[in-house]
């Protein structure tokens, strides 16, 4: 079993006939994810990849049954693209886009309030590498080759370091049932503590890999809610160390602005609520293996 994304999951692209779109679709296929569709307005009608093109996500949702929406619009129209998915029936979007202002996000997080809780869309990203279930699908920009199907779940905000983490677990034989990236943006669709929460109920999945970076209060909030809750073994590693406060790193969340953002605040955070937290970025592996010997993980 896998969280969010599943082979049965039925997936369009927004953004689908543009070069980037084109790019990552073409390898989404290839890896075996169900596209079964795109969007680009003023296009529908027309095939792309092999897929049918639509004008809209209300029509290619009711033509096509999809469920789930990756985007690959630009930034200035990325917004409103997620709302129409959100308003298009899909259950789960993944928003690849760089760049979104944070005041569009804002805008996008209120409307998205307008759905009972029950029935509104999730939403991972922007700014992120995507989700993925290795053996099942890809929604995303990363080089499913290095992930390897298992029983741990990762979630992130930096993509390189996920593929790191995967890669280092893969060569030790350890497998992966779901990576979800949720961005690097101040203001993103999911928090560490939302994929946490869903990683715990999910049967199949027996620890958990959590990488976080200096800024923001969403690791903190995630190592309080594991310590209460959570029933499998957390480990975490957070990027930044050396970072001096005031100064902002790649992602635009990157910045230390107040007390428990950085990344040695975080780590005594998690190490106090009895996360393990991994000492370098090549240890990541060799601390996941560590924790699985001790918890009689195999």
């Amino acid at each position: 079993m896998a969280i969010l994304l599943t082979e049965k999951s039925r997936v369009i692209v927004q953004g689908f006939t543009g070069q980037i779109g084109t790019f990552h679709a073409n390898d989404m296929i290839k890896y075996g994810t169900n596209i079964v569709g795109g969007v680009t307005p003023g296009k529908g009608g027309t095939r792309h990849l092999d897929r049918p093109v639509f004008n809209t996500v209300k029509e290619a949702v009711r033509e096509t049954g999809a469920d789930c929406s990756i985007i690959f619009v630009p930034a200035p129209y990325a917004a409103d693209s997620i709302m129409e998915a959100a308003d298009g029936g899909i259950r789960y979007c993944v928003a690849i886009t760089d760049g979104i202002p944070a005041q569009d996000m804002i805008r996008v997080k209120r409307y998205m309030r307008r759905y009972r809780e029950a029935n509104r869309m999730r939403l991972t990203g922007p700014n992120c590498a995507g989700t993925i279930s290795p053996g099942k699908a890809m929604m995303g920009i990363m080089p499913g080759h290095i992930y390897m199907p298992g029983d741990v779940g990762i979630v992130g905000r930096s993509g390189t370091l996920g593929y790191e983490a995967a890669s280092q677990m893969k060569a030790l034989g350890i497998g992966v049932t779901t990576s979800v990236g949720i961005g690097g943006d101040p203001i993103n669709g999911r928090s560490f503590k939302d994929i946490l929460e869903l990683f715990n109920g999910d049967p199949d999945t027996r620890m958990v890999v959590m990488i976080g970076e200096i800024g923001g209060p969403q690791e903190a909030e995630a190592a309080r809610w594991a310590r209460d809750n959570m029933k499998k073994p957390v480990v975490a590693y957070i990027a930044g160390l050396t970072a001096p406060k005031g100064r902002r790193m790649g992602h635009a969340g990157a910045i230390i602005s107040a007390f428990g953002e950085s990344a040695a605040e975080k780590v005594e955070i998690l190490k106090e609520c009895g996360v393990t937290v991994a000492p370098t970025p090549a240890a990541i592996g060799q601390t996941v293996a560590e924790v699985r010997k001790k918890h009689g993980i195999k």
